[in-house]
């Protein structure tokens, strides 16, 4: 029954060793369960209810990886898809996160229809590997700004625009411990390190005042404040066509870069490097991201964490399966999760934003028709609070770059209308 359900071989295969690949891919990413509230909230949304939606679509999503897929993943709402939810559509565009809602079902349809039809494919041939490896990484520098400015370790200044915040604050000094710790568990390869850090900074914060404790267990908050809140009048303004492609887009690249890497660790490739049942691991992403946003979550998508419950042994999808009854059994800790303070899920933002950095070594900085581009897509993600931005102005300085040069012939016809939409976006938005 495990074999045909969840693709478990009793040849290389122990039941013990799924099950604890799951706890630990649970315990590694289960930080979003802070951190994703922590951010949508800022919305406006209410915090107790994107506490039950985050737990119900990883539930969901992660189930569907199991069964569907039969992949040893974990799925949740994604870093940085949720900075860009939270701080661009609707801090920087202004829009309401119903806006911002529909966005993200519109993309996970979309998901859907690329997945079926091939045409995911043709998507990412169009973008050149540059850039691919250059998105990792800014948004990465994105979301450790977020989580420093939050923590208050930098403030806004008006003479310089950034600066260093109060080293005398409480709340500073907790979030500064916070990520030494946290750097501390994982340079010592401690299972759940960011996790650890999270609960162990928000202990630290109630002697110092930080950190209000309401409790551990109770019955999970009701979702009613957002569930299947849309604005589809909205659906055909260009702004959404950018926020859906943005979304799509990144989603895109951070699943394929996630399954390709943790799959090959997990040697579940065949002898021509081809994964098994990758469409399905994409199609689970997708149903993941449709069903949050009805839920009244941030995009889905498969944690690069889940290589943790690789380490351990998973290698089916008895680990997801696994994973998955943790994200529920977490539905009844409400209480304790909503009590972390923004100085606490601080360190895991930032060290999750040096994870995102690893791909930076592959960009060829002294090719500067590539590098530049490239560049600016990290360096402008941070520096105008946006990673559509950084995604936008580098595919128009990647083409502008290579006709002003002379080698117009080596851009591909889809970058050249990803650039002439952009420029109509910038023009008239």
């Amino acid at each position: 029954m495990l074999t045909k359900l969840l693709g478990f071989d009793a040849k290389t295969m122990t039941v013990r060793k799924e099950i604890i690949g799951g706890i630990t891919t649970f315990l590694t990413m289960a930080y979003i369960l802070a951190v994703n509230p922590s951010i949508l909230s800022a919305t406006g949304m209410d915090q107790g209810a994107v506490f039950t939606s985050t737990c119900l679509a990883a539930v969901v999503a992660t189930l569907f990886m199991a069964f569907y897929a039969k992949l040893p993943f974990g799925l949740a709402p994604g870093m940085g898809l949720n900075a860009f939810f939270a701080f661009t559509i609707c801090g920087a565009m202004g829009y309401t996160w119903q806006f911002a809602l529909t966005a993200v079902l519109l993309e996970g349809l979309l998901f859907i229809l690329l997945t079926i039809t091939g045409l995911r494919t043709k998507i990412v041939k169009a973008l050149p590997k540059v850039l691919r490896r250059a998105i990792s990484p800014g948004i990465g520098f994105f979301i450790a700004l977020i989580g420093l400015k939050n923590a208050g370790i930098v403030a806004a200044s008006e003479s310089t625009y950034i600066t260093l915040g109060d080293l005398h604050s409480p709340a500073v000094l907790l979030a500064i411990f916070g990520i030494l710790l946290t750097a501390a568990l994982l340079i010592k390869n401690v299972t759940g390190a960011l996790l650890i850090g999270i609960v162990a900074t928000t202990l630290v914060g109630i002697p110092l005042g930080v950190t209000t404790f309401s409790g551990v267990i109770d019955t999970p908050p009701s979702i009613s404040p957002v569930l299947w809140q849309f604005e589809f009048d909205s659906i055909l303004s260009f702004d959404m066509l950018i926020c859906v492609f943005t979304f799509l887009f990144v989603d895109i690249f951070d699943t394929i870069g996630t399954l390709l890497g943790v799959c090959h660790k997990a040697g579940l490739e065949d002898e021509d490097g081809n994964i098994k049942h990758l469409e399905q691991a994409f199609m689970a992403d997708a149903i993941g991201t449709t069903v949050g946003a009805m839920l009244g979550t941030s995009t889905v998508t498969t944690y690069v964490e889940s290589a943790a419950g690789v380490n351990a042994g998973g290698r089916s999808g008895l680990t997801a399966l696994s994973t998955a009854v943790c994200f529920a059994l977490a539905l009844f800790l409400a209480p304790f999760f909503l009590s972390i303070p923004s100085e606490a899920t601080a360190p895991a933002l930032v060290l999750v934003g040096m994870m995102m950095m690893g791909g930076i070594n592959k960009i060829d900085f002294n090719n500067y028709l590539e590098a530049v581009p490239a560049f600016l897509c990290i360096a402008l993600m941070p520096l105008t609070y946006s990673i559509s931005d950084g995604i936008l102005l580098s595919v128009l300085a990647y083409v502008l770059l290579y006709v002003l040069t002379g080698n117009y012939k080596s851009v591909n016809i889809g970058m050249y209308i990803l650039a002439v939409l952009f420029i109509l976006r910038y023009a008239f938005l």
